[in-house]
């Protein structure tokens, strides 16, 4: 058996946190060139304050990526301004992360179950965005956000969520989905809530936390 002590400091080890910071960083960089087409047509045909809210789970990425510098080289300091952004960016990674996690690998079961074939990239995907949830719910016990950061991150996800289906810019879907759009908005709400549940869920009781 193995001891939960003995399993926590093995997360910790330097080179774990450098294995996982190098795979997520990879993995945003190539998230972005994913969204490459939805980013250039949005940077061409709409507004740009719109094209923040279009690259979604690299986004997702981009703040874990972040967060996991922060555990490899804790800030010094007790600046109210840098706990603060630490806080939001730890808070942020847990929150999208679960959230886009979660519904990528609905969207493309979904599709599936509508007709679709189902191919490799297809499963390169549902793998990567379960990482995704997975790890973050594994590290949230290490990050420091707190109740407010959490406010921040929901905030700015559900504002996510109403810009990307009151303006269209959400992740393009298979087209056979395309006829359930409202089901997903009103899910992908949800999602969001639970999401966000879950970030509060497993820091709960614990102390030393951030804003």
């Amino acid at each position: 058996m193995i001891h939960p002590i003995s399993n926590q400091a093995f997360f910790t080890k330097r080179w774990v946190l450098w294995a996982l910071f190098w795979s997520n960083a990879l993995g945003t960089i190539y998230g972005y060139y994913w969204y490459k087409e939805q980013l250039v047509y949005t940077w061409m045909n709409l507004p740009l304050w719109q094209i923040v809210f279009v690259p979604d789970s690299p986004t997702a990425s981009l703040f874990f990526t972040i967060s996991l510098l922060f555990l490899l080289f804790p800030p010094k300091g007790t600046s109210i301004a840098l706990l603060a952004f630490r806080g939001i960016i730890e808070a942020l990674a847990v929150v999208t992360s679960i959230k886009y996690g979660i519904w990528a690998c609905v969207m493309i079961f979904s599709a599936t179950y509508q007709g679709q074939d189902m191919i490799w990239q297809d499963w390169m995907l549902i793998s990567s965005h379960l990482a995704m949830a997975v790890e973050a719910l594994l590290y949230a016990k290490w990050f420091r956000y707190g109740a407010i950061s959490i406010m921040v991150a929901a905030g700015w996800t559900w504002l996510n969520d109403t810009v990307d289906y009151m303006f269209g810019v959400f992740p393009s879907l298979s087209r056979l989905l395309m006829d359930d759009l409202t089901a997903i908005c009103i899910f992908t709400f949800i999602l969001t809530g639970v999401s966000v549940a879950a970030a509060r869920l497993v820091i709960r009781g614990q102390h030393n936390r951030l804003l």
